[in-house]
């Protein structure tokens, strides 16, 4: 099976067994954006279909529907190093790292947290390496005395996130009312960033307010999701993202295969029928809007 992301013609399953397996597939390319963006937090090192791939292919397919470049997003110490390797291999890519908000409690529980994220903050002084994150809280995974774990890791990675002059990239599961007050309590840096964006019109206004970011993933595609097209809708159009979290939350109409950066056109296009606003303009707001949550690639 080759190393790419090339899209195969979708063939319909001859079995349960090959049903299965094409739901492993990854879905075809969508038809390019008019004016190039960035997949503002993907997992590159994360495999969740039938087909490993590559950064340069993963990305080669990204930049050819409009997909220039990414934030690769670490989540423990083994992904946070693999992100400063994949930031040095591709220049198309940019990096964030941290322990997730899930990891916290099993470093803490083999003592290991402080000395993790002593390592976090010294992969963050790698030039390309502009975010802290993904870092926050999460009641869904997380129960017990392993929130206050949760909790502790967060204010660090903001501390590590202000004293570095990072943004910091949130995870937020069911716990939009306390990462406002830790952010509140704390101070949150300069450039926030909620990652895969969950909440509703009441988090956006919370986000409006304060100059935060809010990134929408394939989510935003779903029947279900509402909520999230009504935040949109309501967003600054200065504040919003796009993002695949890849291998993850593709976007409809192929919820539920892997997910990849040259996924993202689609929930552009389905952005763009929430604001109303012409394809290439969207495009070339999110593009801006990047660079300024992030940076220069150059």
């Amino acid at each position: 099976m080759c190393n790419s992301l090339a899209p195969a013609p979708y063939r319909a399953p001859s079995d349960a067994a090959d049903e299965k397996d094409s739901r492993r597939e990854y879905p075809p390319a969508p038809e390019p954006l008019p004016v190039p963006v960035m997949d503002n937090h993907t997992h590159l090192d994360f495999r969740h279909g039938l087909i490993e791939v590559s950064v340069r292919d993963a990305m080669d397919s990204a930049e050819a529907v409009g997909v220039q470049g990414a934030v690769q997003v670490g989540c423990d110490l083994e992904s946070s190093r693999f992100t400063v390797q994949a930031v040095e291999a591709d220049p198309r890519l940019l990096g964030a790292v941290a322990i997730h908000p899930n990891d916290a409690p099993e470093y803490a529980a083999r003592g290991e947290l402080e000395s993790a994220l002593a390592e976090i903050e010294a992969l963050a002084g790698h030039p390309r390496i502009r975010a802290i994150g993904e870092t926050g809280l999460d009641f869904f995974r997380t129960h017990g005395e392993g929130l206050a774990h949760q909790r502790y890791s967060f204010r660090r990675h903001i501390d590590i996130a202000k004293r570095l002059g990072l943004t910091l990239q949130i995870h937020d599961r069911d716990a939009h009312d306390d990462v406002v007050q830790v952010l509140r309590e704390e101070g949150a840096p300069d450039r926030v960033v909620f990652h895969c964006f969950s909440g509703d019109e009441e988090l956006a206004r919370i986000c409006n307010e304060n100059g935060w970011y809010m990134s929408f993933a394939g989510t935003m595609t779903f029947k279900n999701a509402g909520n999230l097209r009504a935040a949109l809708a309501i967003a600054e159009p200065g504040r919003i993202l796009v993002e695949t979290d890849a291998p993850f939350l593709t976007p409809h109409p192929h919820r539920g295969r892997p997910n990849a950066s040259y996924m993202v056109p689609y929930t552009v296009r389905s952005m763009a029928d929430v604001t109303g606003d012409d394809l290439a303009g969207l495009c070339s707001r999110l593009a801006e809007n990047t660079l300024n949550a992030y940076g220069s690639w150059a």
